[in-house]
């Protein structure tokens, strides 16, 4: 292979761009060509059609990554390990879920919030499962491509300050944003990488995204502006949007800022004692 050539074709952008677009070319082309087509002329009900598309894309996306970088760069994919697996994914999940049920528990507790009525359980098909293939998709592209390539190329605290910045700027884009969710955003990203960076796999960071995107809908806000994505509790937000959160959603409240911080801290604290920092590559 002519060097030149090479260099170009493992370069990190080079990397970073092939990586995203193949992985979403094959979510899409399986979604529209072959999972929608079979699955929605073979099953009657949308909601149940939907669901197993969207976890047919879960595998899709999943195994669309290992492949595609166990050729591209030639090497075990110890980013989607299996070990501690379950431990990194469902306990990340309660974490985000836990921190906006404080934040939610506060705000009840200053009467701040109430709760109007309760839905069915429907919102667990469906609905949820998009959820799962928003986190999964942004995880992938943000975590295992951007950051990861950026992090093993740059170092780690380069890498952060990118990903939290990269990581930002689609959201711009969404409805409603504001100050306060542009700081949050800025944040989230932050948080992810660093807990990337503790286990150097991808289940705590997607475990954690999905846990604190399920719990804005499961308690009735709005998540990141949008309105339209259902909720399992219908409830009513009274008081200072500094403390509700905005019409972005509970997720841009000072609390929820302040405690994501407190935990990106505290896993930039857990990665420096156990030594899982990449230094500054630059230098």
């Amino acid at each position: 292979m002519n060097r030149t050539f090479s260099k170009v074709l493992y370069f990190p952008i080079t990397r970073i761009i092939t990586g995203t677009v193949i992985c979403f070319l094959l979510l899409v082309g399986v979604q529209n060509f072959v999972t929608k087509p079979i699955l929605e002329s073979a099953i009657s009900s949308k909601p149940i059609a939907d669901t197993i598309v969207n976890y047919i894309s879960v595998a899709v996306l999943l195994l669309s990554y290992f492949y595609l970088f166990r050729i591209y760069e030639r090497r075990k994919i110890t980013e989607l390990s299996r070990a501690n697996l379950m431990k990194e994914l469902f306990g990340g999940f309660i974490l985000g879920f836990a921190i906006l049920s404080l934040v939610i528990l506060i705000l009840y507790l200053s009467g701040y919030y109430s709760i109007m009525s309760v839905s069915g359980l429907s919102y667990m098909l469906a609905p949820f499962s998009v959820l799962v293939v928003a986190a999964l998709l942004e995880e992938i592209v943000f975590r295992l491509l951007v950051y990861r390539i950026f992090e093993n190329w740059l170092g780690t605290y380069i890498s952060l300050f990118i990903i939290a910045v990269v990581f930002e700027v689609p959201h711009w884009f969404n409805n409603n944003v504001t100050f306060l969710s542009v700081i949050l955003g800025l944040i989230f990203g932050f948080a992810h990488g660093i807990m990337y960076t503790y286990t150097k796999r991808l289940w705590l960071p997607l475990g954690f995204h999905l846990g604190w995107n399920f719990a804005q809908p499961f308690y009735g806000s709005n998540l990141s502006g949008l309105d339209d994505i259902g909720s399992i509790i219908k409830a009513k937000f009274s008081g200072p949007t500094l403390l509700t959160g905005t019409v972005y959603g509970i997720e841009d409240s000072i609390f929820s800022i302040v405690l994501l911080a407190m935990v990106s801290v505290l896993f930039l604290y857990f990665s420096i004692k156990k030594n899982r920092i990449i230094k500054d590559k630059t230098v």
